[in-house]
């Protein structure tokens, strides 16, 4: 069994953060860790709280899991500051693993998660580690510097996250308004599209969390990373698809359903170049 360590926030709720991700990791075979940035209190309705780790104890946590783990892939979310940051890209740079970077900033009642200070810092110290990017369209605006309205602004902005040193970028469609949920994959030679009916539902809290979890419990498996993408959009679209309906607000999704549906979820992949 492969080890898998996710580094981000806490959610008292349950459906996002390092919840979502070690629920994910478990439920797609893969042993997860986790090193926690920050506590939140939130639940389905808002974040109510949070406070942030010191960076020196985010720091001990990796080194403390990576000194007696062999962490196969490496998941990065809600990081919060600067500083923290800056912990984390020292600690990853002494160890090699596939590194997939959400770039957590506003939860789904806006509430800022990153602070404005740290967008540099994510940029210039993080991105340049990352095996994959998994932007939604306001966090792509904001590494891009781009106001995103159309697919050519999405491949200029994918341009720009991949010139800061990534080696390939998501950016997911859940923010438009087409009838298909398409994502746009980017690497410095392929750019494809994959694609699944979009679901009506406010059950959606973690849902960046859960799909970029996935791409790195498939990556750790030796997933080729066109595949990690596409059986992670599986595993989110069962999870949306199949709401367990917790909650009065945002709801969690559902991680039990890729595991119980065995995978079986229609992609349409479309190879642009």
């Amino acid at each position: 069994m492969e080890t898998v360590l996710t580094i981000a926030g806490s959610d008292s709720g349950g459906g996002a953060g390092i919840q979502a991700d070690l629920k994910t990791f478990q439920e797609l075979g893969v042993f997860g860790t986790s090193a926690i940035t920050a506590l939140t209190a939130q639940n389905t309705r808002g974040v109510h709280g949070v406070l942030p780790a010191a960076p020196e104890f985010v720091t001990q946590q990796i080194d403390c899991v990576m000194a007696d783990f062999p962490v196969k892939a490496v998941k990065t979310g809600m990081l919060f500051s600067a500083e923290i940051i800056q912990a984390v890209a020292d600690s990853l740079k002494k160890h090699a693993s596939f590194l997939v970077v959400d770039p957590v900033m506003i939860a789904k009642d806006r509430t800022s998660l990153l602070q404005q200070s740290a967008v540099s810092a994510l940029i210039t110290e993080l991105l340049p580690l990352a095996t994959l990017v998994t932007p939604n369209i306001p966090e792509a605006e904001t590494l891009s510097g781009l106001v995103i309205e159309t697919q050519d602004d999405i491949s200029a902005a994918a341009k720009r996250i991949l010139a800061a040193g990534a080696e390939a970028v998501v950016i997911k469609g859940g923010h438009l308004s087409d009838k298909q949920a398409t994502d746009y994959i980017f690497t410095a030679d392929t750019v494809f599209t994959v694609s699944t009916p979009r679901i009506e539902t406010r059950h959606t809290h973690g849902t960046g969390c859960t799909f970029s979890a996935a791409c790195t419990a498939f990556l750790a498996q030796g997933y080729h990373l066109r595949d990690a993408i596409i059986e992670a959009k599986k595993f989110i679209h069962l999870a949306i698809s199949q709401p367990i309906n917790l909650g009065s607000g945002h709801g969690p999704t559902n991680h039990f359903a890729y595991h119980i549906n065995k995978g079986n979820c229609e992609v349409a992949i479309n190879d642009i170049r």
